[in-house]
């Protein structure tokens, strides 16, 4: 494994260079490190001081998704143990009568009573545990449900600065990946072991009332295979706990070398070997954490049945010295071998309850961690009302830094917004035209400085009412596999007449009109019936929702980086008629497009250069004259 492992990196720093050396560098550190930390955390007693509160999460998650589902699954199993508890205890009534002396048919005749007892328990028993399991399988997707749809709701409500932040995804990916998975797994582990707990009991009575030594030496056979099954649940979640990052990273560039967006660049670039040999890289990084993985947990296997087939043979010992010394009838030893036999499975399978609901109790921790983080995430409720319009719109010494960065993105910006204007931010790539675009529209809070509607800031409103009167043109808008017409609505109420407008305003009217199902068609061609559309025309879908959405503010960032001049020169030329109902805040790189603009901001490096009209901006001759120079002299006809 070492050589190979060897050869991937030396192949893959032939072809990858540096690059994937650091990346590589960076992996080894981060697993170790993270591998270390959670191994000196969880310890062996960790299992019996979680286990409770395991058992009270799983019962708290049964109880919100189905409370009659719940009852009915833990009544039904503690019910179906007594059954077989009793079955077992009559078994004693047959043994004593076939063992007894006299005549076969005699003795058989004998058993009859305790056999009849034996079957109908037996068959109640039966028939209580299928009730119970079918009340079980019902819980199962009850509770995938419930957590699916708190993550959901959580992760909807966070603010947008969070899918910034690397850890906020990893985190993210933990809880949506296996926590929500291990939520159900987690009831059925506690259901199981309440199951195992049941029938154990019912054995350990029996075996008691027989004869108590064996009790302790029954518990004390099965430690062997509970410290094995502690410790592999342990080894197992510690290992996919710091491999996250590295599957995270695997499964992004798999998307890309298999998604049908990516195909065509990826072919035109030569990328397949250089994208497949970083896949392999961090393919062979897992599999080598997983495979000394795989070696401690076979190893702690082995010892743990090794120690455990001595603890057996110590029980049998202990039943034959306990016969010898007529301490015991053969009756009740026969008995007892059953019970002995059933409580070992039943604890076999309580020691596997134990283990699984420990280790799906990790990963479900991850969740409620994720919960919990994602809770103080939320903006807390505002108690300004959000007005229907406005008059102006100030950002007073707005400053925002993105998570990591080492120089702000906006420093100290003061920008205003008049009613019935159209304002136009400018500038270079990277000035931070975008960033402060998402905190006038309420997207991001910034660090220092406000942003007020009428004098009242608007982080004393909520963010929901807030964005209820704002439409986004977003320069990466979404491509959602939904209908035309959904893409459009966007979830709102449909209204027909608006719809037509928002998409003759857009030019989108063209595009709908070519499609074989109209507004019906589905916009995703992995779907039967699905459509694609160019970079241009959904360009035109996205700039109907902003058209169709009838906020008093209307956000249009870069809206024709994709269009044709014909499709921008009509979309450009309807931007006074939208503004007698609305206000428009204008984002883009070709200024001819804002020379009517009432006002201008020119933005460099994260601080406002210049503003005013352009006639203003020209006059001064400086950046913003540069840059207009600079792309009308691309117009020029030469002579």
């Amino acid at each position: 494994m070492a050589s190979a492992w060897r050869r991937v990196r030396q192949a893959g720093g032939q072809r990858a260079g540096a690059a994937s050396d650091d990346e590589l560098a960076e992996l080894t550190t981060h697993f170790w490190r993270a591998y270390d930390e959670r191994m000196a955390t969880v310890k062996f007693g960790d299992v019996a001081r979680r286990f409770p509160a395991l058992v009270g999460q799983a019962v708290t998650l049964g109880w919100q998704a189905n409370r009659r589902d719940i009852v009915a699954t833990i009544s039904l199993n503690l019910i179906s143990g007594v059954f077989g508890g009793y079955a077992l205890f009559a078994t004693t009534g047959v043994l004593e009568a076939l063992f007894a002396g006299g005549p076969t048919p005699h003795r058989v005749r004998a058993a009859l009573p305790s056999l009849i007892l034996v079957a109908t328990a037996t068959a109640v028993r039966s028939g209580v545990a299928t009730a119970a399991g079918w009340a079980q399988s019902r819980l199962e997707p009850q509770v995938t449900q419930v957590v699916e749809v708190r993550l959901y709701d959580l992760t909807t409500q966070v603010e947008l600065a969070a899918f910034d932040e690397p850890d906020f995804h990893d985190r993210m990916q933990r809880a949506r990946d296996r926590g929500v998975y291990s939520a159900s797994q987690l009831v059925n582990d506690v259901i199981n072991f309440i199951t195992a707990f049941a029938g154990l009991a019912s054995a350990t009575v029996v075996v008691g009332l027989l004869q108590p030594i064996l009790v302790v030496v029954l518990l004390l056979a099965q430690l062997p295979g509970a410290w094995a099954a502690v410790r592999t649940a342990r080894i197992s979640y510690l290992t996919r706990f710091a491999l996250v990052d590295s599957y995270r990273r695997k499964y992004i560039l798999a998307d890309l070398i298999a998604e049908r967006r990516t195909a065509a660049e990826l072919r035109s670039f030569t990328m397949r070997a250089y994208l497949i040999d970083r896949v392999a890289r961090l393919a062979a990084y897992t599999r080598s954490a997983e495979l000394r993985a795989a070696r401690q947990e076979t190893a702690t296997t082995a010892v743990g049945k090794a120690l455990g087939g001595i603890a057996t043979a110590g029980v049998y010992t202990v039943l034959g010295v306990l016969l010898a010394a007529g301490w015991l009838a053969l009756s009740v030893a026969g008995t007892a071998v059953l019970a002995l036999r059933s409580a070992a499975g039943s604890l076999q399978q309580l020691m596997y309850s134990v283990n699984q609901c420990y280790e799906d109790g990790l990963y479900f921790s991850d969740y409620m961690a994720f919960c919990a983080d994602a809770q103080t995430r939320i903006p807390p409720p505002a108690s300004a009302a959000v007005p229907q319009d406005f008059a102006r719109i100030v950002a007073s010494g707005v400053t925002f830094s993105y998570p990591g960065a080492e120089q702000p993105s906006l420093h100290e910006v003061s920008v205003e917004i008049g009613r019935g204007e159209v304002v136009a931010l400018v500038g270079e790539n990277g000035s931070g035209k975008t960033t402060l675009a998402k905190i006038l529209a309420g997207l991001y809070r910034p660090q220092d400085g406000t942003v007020y509607w009428d004098g009242v800031s608007i982080a004393e409103m909520n963010g929901e009412p807030l964005r209820e009167r704002i439409a986004v043109i977003a320069q990466d808008h979404g491509h959602w596999p939904l209908s035309v017409r959904d893409n459009i609505v966007m979830g709102r109420l449909l209204d027909e007449s608006l719809l037509a407008a928002a998409a003759a305003g857009s030019g989108a009217d063209a595009v709908i009109a070519e499609l074989d199902r109209g507004y019906d068609t589905l916009l995703a061609r992995e779907f039967k019936d699905g459509a694609e559309l160019s970079g241009g025309q959904w360009q035109r879908i996205a700039a109907a929702r902003g058209f169709y959405r009838t906020a008093p503010l209307l956000i249009m960032d870069e809206p024709t980086a994709a269009l044709d001049a014909r499709a921008e020169y009509a979309l450009f030329s309807s931007l006074r008629t939208l503004a007698n109902d609305r206000t428009v805040l204008l984002i883009t790189h070709r200024l001819a497009s804002v020379r009517h603009a009432d006002r201008i901001y020119v933005l460099d490096h994260g601080n406002v250069a210049e503003s005013g009209t352009h006639a203003d901006l020209m006059a001064l001759g400086g950046q913003y004259a540069e840059l207009y120079t600079l792309q009308a002299s691309q117009y020029e006809t030469t002579p």
